[in-house]
């Protein structure tokens, strides 16, 4: 080939612009290899109410105890920290179910918490969550499609979760179960165990700061039972004094769910209702729905 040949500066043009690629192709790596890799957490709420609950005081009946969200959620992003030493944290993801998927007291204080992205599903007659497995693997997928995780740390036990694992683990996307001490047997189904890349158990110890049983007022099986606008002007007496701590703007919080009551305030307003009745309407159907009337009611009355 000769210096005039066309094809010699052919060749030194694709050379030029091979070594350009490839230049580029190494800053390219070098940017990747200084960003910090990035975890979050996702909670299914039910699994660890139930879960924990079951373990520290030996009931999965969420109106049975308190369970310190804040105080957990601080513990499990202190633990992802030294797991995922290098690594930095998104967010944290509560899955929790609600009825028609509004907010009760407690999940709109969890939702205020920094670094923390609640999600609802929908709560049945039965008040068992649909919808929450669904919502987890979509915002497992999507971010690791988006290469905005490199870890993911997932509190739950459900079988229907392995297709959101698979999802994730399909992008690059790390996988970690963790869970709670089962208090007999397993807690977690065996397929999600199998097909995550790593496993956590959470015990006794480290669940019982969290988790307080609240306290169960005894009355005399004799004590007379009071009649039913006896029960509605307690009813009322609760909500005024439910107001009167919290403000007339959180009325707007409970009012559209109605005539259903979070189950934490209609938790807190039949331990009270007995306090002042000093007899116990546990097994007064009838008496439970007079007392939730006069409470709204009064909050109707107060709008």
């Amino acid at each position: 080939m000769n210096e005039g040949d066309p094809r010699l500066g052919a060749d030194t043009g694709l050379a030029a612009r091979l070594d350009r690629t490839n230049e580029l192709l190494q800053r390219m790596l070098v940017e990747v290899a200084k960003t910090p890799s990035t975890h979050a957490i996702f909670v299914d709420a039910g699994y660890v109410y139930a879960a924990a609950g079951l373990l520290v005081t030996g009931t999965e009946d969420r109106r049975s105890f308190d369970l310190d969200a804040e105080g957990l959620i601080d513990a499990f992003i202190d633990k992802a920290r030294t797991i995922f030493a290098d690594s930095r944290l998104l967010r944290v993801y509560w899955y929790d179910g609600a009825r028609r998927r509004i907010h009760t007291a407690e999940q709109q204080a969890i939702a205020e918490l920094p670094d923390v992205k609640v999600r609802l599903g929908n709560l049945n007659a039965n008040n068992q969550q649909k919808g929450v497995d669904s919502l987890i693997r979509t915002d497992l997928e999507s971010l690791a499609r988006h290469r905005a995780i490199s870890d993911a740390a997932l509190v739950g036990g459900d079988e229907d979760l392995v297709s959101a694992v698979e999802a994730a683990q399909g992008y690059g996307a790390r996988v970690h179960l963790w869970g709670v001490e089962a208090a007999e047997g397993r807690n977690q189904a065996e397929p999600l165990l199998w097909e995550v890349d790593s496993q956590r158990t959470f015990d006794l110890d480290f669940c019982r700061p969290y988790v307080t049983r609240r306290p169960v007022t005894t009355y005399e099986d004799d004590t007379p039972v009071p009649s039913r606008e006896d029960v509605r002007f307690v009813g009322a007496q609760v909500a005024a004094a439910w107001i009167a701590a919290r403000g007339r703007e959180s009325l707007a919080d409970l009012l559209p769910g109605r005539p259903y009551l979070p189950g934490s305030t209609d938790q807190d307003l039949l331990v009270e209702a007995e306090r002042l009745l000093q007899c116990s309407l546990r097994g007064h159907a009838h008496l439970r729905r007079a007392l939730r009337d006069g409470f709204w009611q009064h909050l109707q009355a107060q709008y």
